[in-house]
């Protein structure tokens, strides 16, 4: 489940609010006709200190390794469309 929630009513607003955040780096995960589920990755940090250090013992094989381990979920937003009864 998404950590945060965002509620829109009309489509228009709908469409901004996934541009907005594609925008700041945002990744679409699942997308229906009125709820879009975005995440944004994190960073392996240490990158060059994890290659320094294991550079001299595998000969990259072990940096290899790290940079293809998956990094963690930043954050989560799910946008609901949440159309006015008529």
């Amino acid at each position: 489940m998404a950590n945060r929630i965002r509620r829109c009513t009309t489509q228009k607003e709908f469409e901004r609010l996934i541009d907005d955040f594609v925008t700041t780096g945002y990744t679409i995960k699942s997308r229906g006709e009125e709820n879009a589920l975005l995440v944004k990755k994190g960073t392996h940090d240490k990158h060059l200190l994890i290659f320094l250090l294991t550079f001299w013992f595998t000969l990259g094989l072990g940096n290899l390794i790290y940079a293809l381990i998956p990094t963690k979920n930043e954050d989560e937003v799910m946008i609901k469309l949440e159309k006015e009864a008529e």
